[in-house]
C-alpha cells in the first residue's frame, strides 16, 4: 500500500519542480546558503503538494485510466491502493505543506496555494477544455518559477526567464496531447474529452508555432535581460536550446514518445548531454565573471 501511495504520487513527475530553482540560479545567488537552502524548503514543498495533486487526478481517473493501455497500471486504476487511503493521503499531504509554505515566507505560502488551487482546477475541469487544458499546464510552469522568486528575494530576474518557461511548457504539453492522440486514435475521446476536439494537423501546427516562439524568446532573452553580461555571451548557448528542441521534436514525430515528459529527460541521452551543457555554459557566462572579476 505504501509503495504503492509513493507511485501514485509519480516521483519522477517531481522533476518539474526543478523550476523553483530558476530564480535562485538567474538571479546568480546559488552559492548564497540562506538562499539555497530556502529553495530546497520550496522544493521540497512543491513536490509534496504536487504528490497530493497526482493522488487526487488518479482518484478522479480511475474508470478511464483503466480503460488505457499503460496508465491501466497505475497503482489505484490496478487496485494496489484503496480510495479511502489515497484520499487521506491526497487531504493530509496539503494541510501539512501550505502551513509550512507560508512559514517559509507570506508570498511563497500564497503561489504554493494558488499552485495547488489552479492544479485542482486542472484535475476537475480545466483539463476537458481544448487549448485550455495545455494552457493550465504551461501556468504550472510559471507558478513554480514564480515561487522561487520570493525565496531568494531575486532583483533581477528577466520577464523574459517567465515567456520562455510558458512556451516550453505549451510545447511540452501539446506534445504530450499528440502522443495521446496517436495512441488512443478512435478511443482518444473517451480517455480525455478535450482529445475529442484535437487532431493531428491542429497540434502540429501549433507545436511548430510554439516552437519557433521558444526559439525566438530565448535568443531574445539572451541579449536583452538586465541580469545578464553586457558582452552577450549567453548568446552562445543559443544553439544546446535549439538542438534540444529539435531533439525533443525527433523524439515526438519520429520515435512516438512525448507521452511522459520526464521520462523522455531520464532516459535520453543525446537530450541529457544537451541540457548539461546548456546548464554548464549558461553557468559560466552568469558566474564566471562576477567570482573571477
Amino acid at each position: 500500500m505504501l509503495i504503492g501511495l509513493l507511485k501514485s504520487m509519480r516521483p519522477k513527475q517531481w522533476l518539474k519542480n526543478v523550476f523553483v530553482f530558476s530564480a535562485l540560479i538567474f538571479d546568480v545567488k546559488l552559492f548564497q546558503p540562506h538562499f539555497l537552502l530556502a529553495t530546497l524548503g520550496g522544493f521540497v514543498l512543491l513536490c509534496l503538494v504536487s504528490g497530493a495533486v497526482y493522488l487526487i487526478n488518479d482518484l478522479v481517473d480511475a474508470e478511464k485510466d483503466r480503460q488505457h493501455p499503460t496508465k491501466r497500471l497505475r497503482p489505484i486504476a490496478a487496485g494496489q491502493v484503496i480510495a479511502g487511503a489515497a484520499t487521506a493521503t491526497a487531504v493530509a499531504i496539503p494541510l501539512v505543506a501550505l502551513p509550512l509554505g507560508f512559514l517559509l515566507g507570506p508570498m511563497f505560502g500564497g503561489i504554493l496555494a494558488g499552485y495547488l488551487a489552479l492544479q485542482l482546477a486542472y484535475s476537475f475541469y480545466l483539463k476537458h477544455i481544448v487549448i485550455i487544458d495545455v494552457m493550465a499546464i504551461a501556468a504550472g510552469f510559471v507558478l513554480r518559477v514564480a515561487a522561487g522568486v520570493p525565496l531568494v528575494d531575486a532583483e533581477r530576474l528577466s520577464p523574459w526567464l517567465f515567456v520562455c518557461v510558458t512556451l516550453l511548457a505549451l510545447l511540452i504539453g501539446f506534445g504530450k496531447r499528440r502522443h495521446e492522440l496517436v495512441l488512443l486514435r478512435e478511443n482518444a475521446n473517451l480517455h480525455r474529452q478535450s482529445l475529442g476536439d484535437y487532431n493531428l494537423a491542429l497540434l502540429d501546427q501549433v507545436i511548430t508555432i510554439v516552437t519557433a516562439s521558444t526559439i525566438s524568446a530565448y535568443a531574445l532573452y539572451t541579449f536583452s535581460a538586465p541580469n545578464l553580461p553586457a558582452n552577450q555571451a549567453m548568446m552562445l548557448t543559443i544553439p544546446f536550446v535549439m538542438y534540444g528542441m529539435f531533439r525533443y521534436l525527433y523524439l515526438i514525430h519520429v520515435r512516438g514518445m512525448g507521452g511522459a515528459p520526464e521520462e523522455i529527460v531520464l532516459t535520453d541521452r543525446p537530450l541529457q548531454v544537451t541540457i548539461l551543457l546548456w546548464v554548464l555554459s549558461a553557468a559560466a557566462v552568469l558566474y564566471l565573471p562576477r567570482y573571477l572579476g
